[in-house]
């Protein structure tokens, strides 16, 4: 078991509180198996105060799943939505231990935010090696912004090499509040060390809700109190100031 310790205090030694304004992963009913429309997902993360949200169906490799074409028409989407400003973005397959995914380069290119995950329904767990090399070479995707819940105890990763390529390719790295709820089992010691490592390197952290209905949308309670418990500086929480955000992503444009 780490020992963890906390990394950033006030002058008075009081933690600050991290107050996302972002949720940057949340599915519509065109995922398949969420149940909720987008409008209905912005009327909720307006009652939450959230100001911005991704719309991050997820690729057409999940079974259910959207076809590409729908990822080729989100621009008929409007920006704002009940006043929260929506992403057109995808929650991509890993669909090889290369790291390759599961939708065209030409359709991720007009996309406002991406992020790349390991479902066992899209590819077998593997070795904690052929995890990780799928990880990172998803990572190493220009057009790859964050990887989700990487915490899950089914696909073990060797979180050292893991977290210094997103650091190298300035990917972020997801705190998944619904990891430590509904979803992947067992996830909270494996997202803790995640999270500890992350603040230790300097990466820069994302929170998503991953939610499958609207009620969900903006619930960041978990993943927050996590971060808090290891008194990370809000700095490394890109979520929580919309303009920071904004700047991170015409950085990751140009990278």
């Amino acid at each position: 078991m780490l020992k963890y310790k906390r990394f950033i205090f006030d002058y008075n030694g009081v933690i600050e509180l991290i107050k996302p304004l972002i949720d940057t992963h949340t599915h519509t009913i065109a995922s398949g198996h969420a149940y909720s429309t987008l409008i209905e997902n912005c009327l909720e993360a307006s009652k939450k105060g959230i100001k911005l949200i991704a719309m991050t169906d997820h690729g057409p490799a999940m079974p259910g799943g959207p076809h590409k074409f729908h990822f080729g028409n989100l621009k008929v989407i409007p920006q704002f939505i009940h006043g929260v400003e929506v992403l057109k973005g995808v929650e991509l397959n890993i669909i090889d231990y290369e790291g390759n995914i599961d939708l065209d380069a030409g359709r991720l290119s007009k996309l406002d935010f991406v992020i790349a995950s390991l479902h066992d329904v899209c590819i077998m767990p593997g070795s904690v090696k052929d995890n990780t090399r799928a990880l990172i070479g998803a990572i190493k995707n220009k057009y790859v912004h964050a990887i989700a819940h990487p915490g899950n105890p089914i696909f073990e990763i060797d979180i050292d090499e893991v977290l210094k390529a997103a650091k190298e390719y300035n990917v972020l790295i997801e705190i998944n509040n619904s990891s430590f709820t509904t979803s992947r089992p067992g996830s909270y010691e494996n997202c803790k060390r995640i999270a500890y490592k992350a603040l230790e390197n300097g990466n820069l952290l994302t929170t998503g809700s991953d939610a499958h209905i609207c009620y969900e949308v903006g619930l960041l309670d978990k993943s927050v109190s996590l971060l808090e418990e290891l008194g990370a500086d809000e700095k490394y929480v890109i979520t929580t100031d919309v303009e920071r955000f904004k700047k991170f992503l015409e950085e990751k444009r140009a990278f």
